[in-house]
């Protein structure tokens, strides 16, 4: 099982950043490199516990999606899912924002998926792990610039 965190520090307020969890806006810095498409069941502008959300895009050759179910959301502060694919890899997202100063906003990351299969612990120590933290450090530090509303910053870590 991956277990992830992230800590970063965004120089915009919490109210800019929030604005990039909104499911029409979450596409510009959440899977990018799939030209991912976020539908939330009924169409709503905002999360909301209980809701599903499907996720999906291509990969390479290859059509991605997975479900997501929203089991945590409180506005403006923090945004939980739990996810599974067709292929039996099921986890957990959680991003938390917190006010630094009225500028600055901290945000707290943690990506928690199992792989299914007899040989999943393996392929996730080897394989997952480094690819996804990679991902994740990718798309915070889209979220940053995209927040910030400058050129890249420093490397998320």
């Amino acid at each position: 099982m991956a277990a992830l965190q992230f800590v970063v520090e965004i120089a915009a307020p919490a109210d800019r950043v929030w604005a990039f969890f909104l499911p029409q806006r979450m596409p510009l810095w959440y899977g990018p490199e799939m030209d991912m498409e976020l539908e939330v069941s009924g169409g709503a502008s905002e999360f909301a516990v209980g809701q599903k959300v499907r996720l999906s895009g291509r990969l390479g050759w290859r059509v991605v999606s997975l479900t997501a179910v929203v089991t945590g959301y409180e506005r403006m502060r923090w945004l939980e899912w739990r996810f599974s694919d067709r292929y039996g890899v099921r986890g957990r997202q959680q991003w938390l924002l917190s006010a630094v100063t009225a500028e600055t906003t901290r945000l707290h990351m943690e990506d928690v998926c199992t792989l299914p299969g007899r040989f999943g612990w393996l392929v996730d120590l080897f394989l997952v792990r480094w690819s996804v933290r990679s991902r994740d450090r990718r798309w915070l530090d889209n979220l940053r610039r995209l927040a910030e509303g400058g050129p890249r910053g420093t490397p998320v870590r």
